[in-house]
């Protein structure tokens, strides 16, 4: 703590000279681990936690050169050569690797947070790039915005599955990496939040014909199938294809019956008139064709074996032919109803692992890009979102021991919903200029660890703060940049402006794109 006076050797000639000041310059240090040169016959070592304290006025050094490439290299010498996972290289020595123990960093729940920039995209590419290096690899990415397609196989350099959620413009001739989410894997729920209105008097009378109705459907589908085991157990909630043209008129038939009273008059039913606005909403639904993922899938989605094929592509490590990163676009799905369609998708996949025998679960990671889309702040979550959370929420509580992890990526942790991110072990943290923002990474860093917070709005793009248990030590490192870069890469304004003029076809086509909704 050196201390700097000024103007003690001068006397001041009168009482309107400046007076003596003192300035003193502090460091709050944080005793993280211990470090010694030598440690038995194992040479140097690191570990966490101080067993014994420095004595009070002792001096202390700075770490450099030789001693600090060392010290570096302490920090990853314990992961082993099968379970390291190369980040990139420490800021403060660019010739020492950043290695982070792969099997604690995916076990036990990951956060990538960062404002927009400030290279998350490059992160999850980097890490799809070294899992893939791999030889069983299995990781499903939900891309939000399109932005992973340069990871397919067919790209320059791309090495993933890649999979489309079908858009209005691929209903008619569907290939095959265009995705159908049939209406019946979603549960009483899920299927309730889109078509119900909760402010509706009639909505309890609403939904428990629907639910009876979907009952039977599913019962007259096992039945003709001969699934007498699934029969014995099965529920309104479990993934069964049931036909939705014979229950929509079902429902307009119950909404205009009319009955025999005891006076032998005309009486009406016991659902006239109440379904009217339920029928609508989900005759709406049905002729929306952004929508026609879910309500005009191929005739195949319909056959009994028809999940299990889905579970087993999105599930399998698979080999030679084909990659175990697989990419998921949910780009051209409504805004309306993302959350309740990214939380089918995973619950679906989640569920199959949870009924899985132990022996026989191969670990999978799901990496849940732009996160503070479907995953909110409960307080702030609509119905949809609020059964997204609930899903998702399960996963991070319970997932660990299923061999189920969640990799969160967001742009606004704030956002973020508060019990998946306390979940989280290990974080990779990006700069992050707005200060609700940074105190929610804050609010998930032990204490020991809270100022290093105050460094997040000063790192370089593809700069990072990396702590958890993957790591010895919190460390700021340089991120390495992929050889397959996302396509969010931050467009150069005032270059583009000065070189390259617009594109009036590319316009036009844009309209009709729009028209069409495809940009096929």
């Amino acid at each position: 703590m050196p201390v700097d006076s000024v103007g003690l050797s001068e006397e001041p000639d009168d009482d309107s000279a400046p007076q003596p000041e003192n300035l003193q310059d502090t460091i709050r240090a944080v005793l993280v681990g211990t470090y010694r040169s030598k440690d038995g016959d194992a040479g140097p070592s690191f570990k966490r936690g101080a067993d014994s304290c420095p004595q009070i006025d002792q001096p202390c050094f700075l770490i450099q050169s030789v001693n600090l490439t060392a010290f570096m290299g302490v920090l990853s010498q314990g992961v082993t050569p099968d379970t390291a996972l190369r980040l990139g290289c420490f800021a403060i020595d660019q010739t020492a690797l950043a290695v982070a123990d792969g099997d604690r960093f995916f076990q036990r729940h990951a956060a990538i947070l960062g404002s927009t920039g400030s290279g998350k995209s490059w992160t999850v590419a980097s890490i799809l790039e070294r899992a893939n290096s791999l030889k069983h690899p299995n990781i499903l990415l939900l891309d939000l915005h399109g932005e992973y397609a340069s990871l397919a196989r067919n790209k320059k350099d791309g090495f993933a599955e890649y999979f489309k959620i079908a858009g209005p413009g691929d209903l008619k001739a569907p290939g095959n990496e265009i995705l159908f989410l049939p209406y019946w894997l979603l549960n009483r729920e899920e299927m309730l939040s889109m078509l119900l209105d909760r402010s509706d008097n009639n909505a309890p009378n609403q939904a428990t014909r629907f639910t009876s109705l979907v009952l039977e459907g599913k019962r007259e589908f096992l039945e003709k199938a001969g699934r007498k085991d699934v029969l014995a157990s099965f529920t309104v909630d479990s993934p069964v294809p049931y036909e939705l043209k014979p229950l929509v008129s079902a429902l307009q038939q119950d909404d205009i019956a009319v009955g025999t009273g005891s006076s032998g008059r005309d009486k009406q039913g016991p659902w006239h008139g109440k379904l009217t606005r339920f029928i609508s909403r989900l005759e709406a639904k049905i002729a929306d064709r952004r929508y026609g993922f879910l309500f005009e899938p191929p005739k195949e989605s319909t056959n009994y074996e028809w999940l299990q094929q889905i579970a087993v592509t999105f599930l399998s490590t698979h080999g030679k032919d084909k990659s175990g990163i697989k990419v998921v676009d949910f780009s051209e799905v409504p805004s309306d109803v993302l959350p309740t369609v990214v939380s089918v998708f995973a619950r679906i996949l989640y569920d199959v692992q949870f009924w899985m025998l132990a022996a026989s679960r191969t670990p999978v990671c799901m990496v849940c890009d732009e996160a503070h889309l479907y995953l909110p702040v409960r307080q702030d979550a609509d119905a949809a979102s609020k059964r997204a959370l609930d899903t998702f929420e399960t996963i991070a509580k319970e997932g660990r021991k299923y061999g189920f992890s969640l990799l969160v990526v967001s742009q606004r942790p704030s956002d973020v919903s508060k019990t998946i991110l306390s979940q989280c072990n290990n974080f990779i943290a990006l700069r992050l200029t707005n200060e609700q923002d940074q105190s929610a990474v804050k609010s998930v860093m032990p204490d020991s660890m809270a100022g290093i917070a105050e460094v997040l709005p000063l790192l370089d793009i593809g700069e990072a703060i990396i702590l958890g248990d993957s790591i010895l030590l919190p460390s700021r490192i340089k991120l390495d940049k992929p050889k397959a870069t996302p396509l969010s890469l931050t467009k150069n304004f005032w270059r583009e402006w000065a070189e390259r003029a617009s594109d009036a076809e590319a316009i036009r086509a844009g309209v009709e794109s729009l028209r069409r909704q495809s940009r096929n």
